[in-house]
């Protein structure tokens, strides 16, 4: 059972940026995909961005030049730099790992940006 905790979410002003990680633990394999979800409240979740353990990204389009996910493969880690934040971008942000055709979810870091 892979368990997933996030940190650094927060409160921030619009046009501020904030970095979220998410460490991975209980197993001994690399994990093929990790990446970022978000939800708004009355809305589905949502794919931020990913990363494979090869290094390719894939973005939601509204975040595509503010936001950059980056990972650790050795430690099964993954970050992600939100820059330009907009109101837009309020949501509960949750981590993922996809291991062996198994999705694992972190409970969720709130992100809030407002004046």
């Amino acid at each position: 059972q892979v368990q997933l905790v996030e940190s650094g979410g927060g409160l921030v002003q619009p046009g501020g940026s904030l970095r979220l990680s998410c460490a991975a633990s209980g197993t001994r394999f690399s994990i093929s995909t990790m990446g970022w979800y978000r939800q708004c409240p009355g809305k589905q979740r949502e794919l931020v961005a990913t990363m494979v353990t090869g290094g390719s990204t894939n973005y939601v389009e509204s975040v595509k030049g503010r936001f950059t996910i980056s990972r650790d493969n050795a430690k099964n880690t993954v970050f992600l730099q939100m820059n330009s934040l907009q109101p837009e971008d309020t949501a509960v942000y949750y981590c993922n790992a996809r291991l062996l055709a198994l999705d694992f979810w972190g409970r969720g870091t709130q992100v809030t940006v407002s004046s």
